[in-house]
């Protein structure tokens, strides 16, 4: 019999996820599965009982007196404008680096969004951008009516500083917490503050389904009457065939609600895992990047791990990394204010440079609560390589 040689050809790795919802499938596929299942055989596959039950369980763990499931973010943020009678002629300030539905959802409603800087340090909404936003909006003739904050991946905003400025002149807030439900401000959840909140469960979220789904949350029940008509054509509550406004077709299917509930089970171990793999990252990358920093009074859920690489060429870096086998992705490449949908819309001041320059500097790398230390530190060791 031959003596055995030991293998030493190198095997090649496994393919690196940017995000592994697989990985979370595996972890709880089992629970999920019959909660699935529970819907099918109920056949109340539109707001049945799961539905309910995940507003209640969304609403005790933000600590938010009443939320509206619905069928996804975007609706979300309409829901609470429409809630408003936004109209011609109102304005709205939104961050200009973030994704475009912040923007949009302020033009369905015939509304002009006011595009307003960020600061550098937390990708989030700059209070002194946001004055002077307001000026430029009532130089231009409209009315300040309401501000979206946006909560960038899964920071909160500098509340201290935009509640005053919004409450001074009277603006209503929404909080665009698509990329950071879970996250805390001060010890209080996201959803929890300001006069509204908004949140999405896309499965690449922090907290994802099966497909699309989101959320409303408000504190009062007067509120939620007028989001729960919204939500189901502007019908009456009491009589489903009287419309009482105009409002779309926004519910959340029942499945959703019972793949969310599961996934609420696990959320809290999630977030921790997702403080883990930040903190290695940036322990590991501090020295080659700007990575992300979070203040000391806020829990991010770290929506994405976006780090910044002033004076390289990112196009070259993002190569590099992807022949080293490392996924990437920019978040966002280019600022609201200068896409063509949105280039006509007033900006703040004399511009956004802030958001331009990010624009050209930042990309994420992959992230999410199951991605084990040795994949972390493949990432790290490409990172470390070519940016070195």
């Amino acid at each position: 019999m031959p003596d055995l040689i030991p293998d030493t050809a190198a095997k090649p790795q496994a393919p690196i996820a940017f995000i592994d919802l697989d990985a979370q499938r595996r972890a709880i596929g089992a629970r999920m599965e019959e909660a699935i299942l529970r819907v099918v055989r109920s056949t109340q596959y539109i707001l049945g009982p799961e539905v309910r039950q995940l507003e209640a369980e969304l609403s005790a763990f933000a600590g938010v007196p009443h939320t509206l499931s619905c069928a996804n973010g975007t609706d979300a943020l309409a829901l609470a404008l429409m809630a408003w009678n936004l109209r011609p002629g109102d304005a709205v300030f939104c961050p200009a680096f973030t994704f475009a539905a912040t923007a949009e959802v302020v033009a369905w409603l015939g509304a002009t969004p006011v595009f307003v800087d960020v600061r550098e340090d937390s990708f989030n909404m700059d209070p002194a951008s946001l004055e002077a936003g307001i000026e430029t909006a009532k130089r231009a003739g409209l009315a300040p009516r309401a501000v979206i904050t946006v909560d960038l991946f899964g920071q909160p905003a500098d509340y201290d500083a935009l509640l005053p400025i919004a409450r001074a002149a009277g603006l209503k807030v929404l909080v665009d917490a698509a990329q950071s439900f879970g996250a805390t401000h001060h010890g209080t959840h996201v959803a929890a503050i300001g006069d509204m909140a908004a949140t999405s469960f896309f499965p690449a979220k922090p907290l994802g389904c099966y497909g699309d789904g989101g959320a409303v949350f408000c504190h009062d029940p007067e509120t939620l009457d007028v989001l729960q008509s919204l939500r189901v054509h502007g019908q009456d509550n009491q009589d489903k065939y009287e419309n009482v406004r105009v409002g779309m077709n926004g519910r959340l299917d029942t499945m959703q609600a019972a793949v969310l509930i599961e996934k609420l089970r696990v959320f809290p171990d999630e977030i921790a895992a997702r403080q883990r793999v930040a903190d290695r990252y940036n322990a590991a990358l501090a020295d080659v990047a700007i990575v992300p920093s979070v203040a000391a009074h806020n829990v991010s859920v770290w929506a994405q791990y976006t780090l910044r690489i002033p004076g390289r060429n990112r196009a070259d870096v993002l190569a590099a990394l992807k022949a080293r086998g490392v996924p990437t992705a920019i978040y966002y490449p280019k600022p609201l204010h200068h896409q063509k949908a949105y280039a006509r819309h007033p900006i703040a001041g004399n511009g956004l440079p802030v958001s331009e320059r990010l624009a050209a500097e930042v990309f994420s790398i992959p992230f999410h609560p199951y991605l084990d230390e040795p994949t972390q530190d493949r990432i790290i060791s490409a990172m470390r390589e070519v940016l070195a």
